[in-house]
C-alpha cells in the first residue's frame, strides 16, 4: 500500500469527506476507483463513488458512507492505493513513499539520519531527516546528488553542522 492522503473531516451532511492529499496535485487521487482506508497494516477496501477538488483540498463520497456521522468515523484515517495500481515512474523520479526510511549520507560519507517524511513548501520539496537531531534538507538537484533505492541511501551535499 502507498499512502496518498488522509481524511481530515466530514464535508456536509450527506456522508462526504474532506481529504488532505499527499499527491503532487489534488486531482491525482481522483483517478482511482478504489481506495484503501485505515492505518499501517490494517486496510479496508472502499469504492469511491465521486471525488473532486474543493479549493485546496479534495472531497469525496465513498460507498457505505451516507451521513455526517459515518463520515466522522473516518476522520484521521489514511487513504492508500495498491502499489501495483500506480503508474511507473520515469528515470530520476521517485514516489515519496519509496524515500521514507532511506539513510541520508553526505558526500563525506557521514550519516545524517533517516528520511522520516517529505513535504512540499511551494518553492521545493523538503526531506525531514531524523538522526542525532532533526534536519530539513531541500530535495533539489544541487543538494540531493544521488538516490539509490537498491542500496537504500540518499547522498546529499549537506554538512553535519547545517
Amino acid at each position: 500500500m502507498v499512502v496518498m492522503g488522509r481524511i481530515t473531516a466530514p464535508y456536509g451532511v450527506k456522508g462526504w469527506i474532506k481529504i488532505h492529499p499527499y499527491t503532487g496535485t489534488i486531482e491525482e487521487l481522483t483517478r482511482y476507483a478504489t481506495w484503501w482506508l485505515g492505518e499501517e497494516g490494517e486496510w479496508r477496501k472502499t469504492a469511491v463513488i465521486q471525488a473532486r477538488p474543493q479549493g485546496k483540498t479534495l472531497v469525496a463520497k465513498l460507498q457505505g458512507c451516507d451521513d455526517r456521522g459515518a463520515a466522522l468515523l473516518l476522520k484521521n484515517l489514511y487513504i492508500a492505493v495498491q502499489r501495483s495500481d500506480l503508474p511507473a515512474v520515469r528515470e530520476g523520479e521517485f514516489y515519496w513513499a519509496d524515500l521514507i526510511g532511506l539513510e541520508v549520507v553526505n558526500l563525506n560519507g557521514e550519516a545524517l539520519g533517516v528520511v522520516r517524511e517529505l513535504f512540499a513548501t511551494g518553492a521545493n520539496d523538503v526531506l525531514r531527516v531524523q538522526g542525532e537531531r532533526e534536519r530539513l534538507i531541500p530535495f533539489i538537484p544541487q543538494v540531493v546528488r544521488e538516490v539509490s533505492l537498491d542500496s537504500a541511501v540518499i547522498r546529499v551535499d549537506w554538512e553535519l553542522d547545517y
